[in-house]
């Protein structure tokens, strides 16, 4: 009998990048990364414990944004295009390190890797990743959250309840759509939590979400078992907090296992290494440098001279990470429940695209430790948080405190003086929908179709990445201009939607540009009962 349980819960989120107004859309290549290097080797893994018999659990959250482009025809068939180019590059390379056998290795690897992932996309999947993902969920093996739409931070978005509500709603209908069911969970983006979002789910019958570990530490009142029990707010919805031992192992620049100098280097790629001439057709068409994904080095240490990658060595390394991350959390479980009135769960979220993508054998890691847990040992049980709720019904009740996952815990990464600009106009746009929609309870025809799309923009307009983005400092200039036209077509929609004025052709373009949600309902902004 087990003394605890582990949920291990991935969040998959990318911003809606979608331009067919460019023949090659720089940001679209986030996603086609995204798929090859992480999506698919996800799917192809938990295919492998079904198919093994492994006994697993695991909670995902496929953020509406992200989903939308994996359903997309026209973003498949660009992904495609991308990927058949790779594999092309691919027998490029088997030829030119013919005489490098160390490379040369290497080149086949990567050769076959994206052979795989061709036809996973193509045969297995059909091109649709998210009916993919769709059947872990019928089997029981893994539970979906919910997230909000278009990955709004909320409690900086909470100054107009009314957009914390439409990007709620919106995002729940979105997932019923995909899902065919109403869900459980749900996703805070960014962890973000402020009192009274609680009240909001339950409104949308949403049993429960996860807050940053500080969130939980400091509720008021204190909680007894800290994080390694959920607590219930006023408002009857359950808050299971992060684990920060588990998170500081995987997630650590220092402590971390991707860290280590056996694993593959991220920022070592030949499509900078390499003569231009060689890798322009590989590359976004005005010769900007883009990863290829044909990384031939290790990480090797704080050094600017790497060694070569040595697959073997990296694929035992992730084993002994994974028996070494179980070794701990066992020990850590242990001594939990000899001072606990019940059996404690410890929580593990993690970006999806930390598997795969960033660290190139966090799959091998990850496929190791399910494997090990359900085989090797009988300390912990794999468990999802609805399941937890359901054998242990009774927790305290308290309210947790704000908080997120960025930088120091609170708001500042999407509140600061690079990225403040955006909030006055983000909240002048949530007041002039709900106009619009208190105004148009019932459009029909070409109105109802602009009150959908200024809807859209508003919500795009409203994601965390641009303010996230502009604070880092990567690519700032497209976060810039996203916020600003999604808000100006915002405005031109209302003024042309109350001057009975709409330009139909503009109107379909950008309908044809920004198709996310084709069955939003602007009543989502609405003060009103939803």
């Amino acid at each position: 009998m087990e003394k605890g349980y582990l949920a291990i819960v991935l969040h998959a989120h990318l911003p809606y990048v979608r331009h067919p107004e460019y023949e090659d859309a720089l940001e679209e290549y986030w996603l086609y990364e995204a798929i090859t290097e992480t999506y698919i080797p996800l799917l192809l893994m938990l295919e492998s414990l079904l198919e093994d018999g492994v006994d697993f659990r695991l909670t995902l959250s496929l953020s509406p944004t992200l989903a939308s482009m994996l359903v997309d025809p026209f973003l498949q068939q660009r992904y495609l295009n991308r990927l058949e180019r790779l594999i092309e590059l691919g027998q490029k390379e088997i030829k030119r390190t013919r005489l490098q056998p160390e490379l040369n290795t290497l080149a086949r690897m990567y050769s076959r890797q994206l052979q795989n992932v061709h036809a996973a996309f193509l045969n297995r999947y059909k091109r649709n990743l998210v009916q993919a993902f769709k059947r872990f969920q019928t089997l029981g093996k893994v539970e979906f959250l919910a997230s909000a739409a278009t990955h709004g931070f909320l409690p900086l978005l909470a100054v107009n309840p009314a957009a914390v509500r439409a990007q709620i709603r919106v995002g729940i209908d979105h997932y019923q759509h995909l899902f065919g069911q109403r869900p459980k969970g749900f996703w805070l983006p960014e962890c973000g939590y402020y009192p009274g979002v609680d009240q909001v789910l339950m409104d949308q019958s949403i049993r429960h979400t996860i807050a940053e570990t500080h969130g939980i530490t400091r509720a008021q009142p204190r909680p007894k078992h800290g994080v390694y029990t959920p607590i219930y707010c006023s408002s009857g919805a359950a808050v299971f907090g992060r684990d920060p031992e588990s998170s500081r192992q995987v997630w650590s620049s220092v402590d971390g296992y991707p860290g280590d100098y056996d694993y593959r280097e991220f920022y070592r790629d030949i499509a900078y290494d390499l003569d231009l001439e060689y890798i322009k057709p590989y590359i976004h068409q005005d010769n900007i440098r883009l990863d290829s994904g044909f990384k031939y080095f290790r990480i090797t240490g704080k050094t600017n001279h790497k060694e070569i990658y040595v697959p073997e060595w990296a694929e035992n390394k992730a084993e002994l990470h994974a028996e070494n991350f179980i070794a701990n959390r066992q020990k850590q479980i242990e001594h939990l429940a000899s001072v606990m009135d019940r059996k404690p769960i410890i929580v593990a979220p993690y970006d999806a695209e930390l598997f795969g993508h960033w660290w190139h054998e966090g799959p091998i890691w990850l496929n190791g430790l399910i494997r090990k847990i359900s085989a090797e040992q009988k300390t912990i049980r794999l468990i999802t948080l609805s399941e937890y709720l359901a054998e242990h019904p009774v927790n305290q009740v308290a309210t947790p405190c704000t908080s997120s996952w960025g930088y120091n815990g609170f708001h500042e990464t999407w509140l600061n003086g690079s990225n403040d600009w955006i909030y006055r106009h983000l909240h002048q746009g949530t007041q002039v929908m709900e106009k619009l929609a208190r105004h148009y309870p019932q459009p029909e025809g070409l109105t109802l179709r602009a009150l959908k799309q200024a809807a859209r923009e508003l919500l795009m307009a409203q994601a965390s990445d641009w303010a996230f983005m502009i604070n880092n400092g990567t690519m700032p200039e497209y976060a810039t201009r996203r916020t600003k036209t999604h808000l100006l077509r915002l405005n031109r929609l209302k003024n042309e939607i109350e001057g009975r004025m709409i330009d139909e052709e503009w109107l379909a373009t950008i309908e044809s540009h920004n198709n996310i949600f084709p069955q939003i309902d602007h009543q989502s902004f609405s003060t009103e009962a939803y």
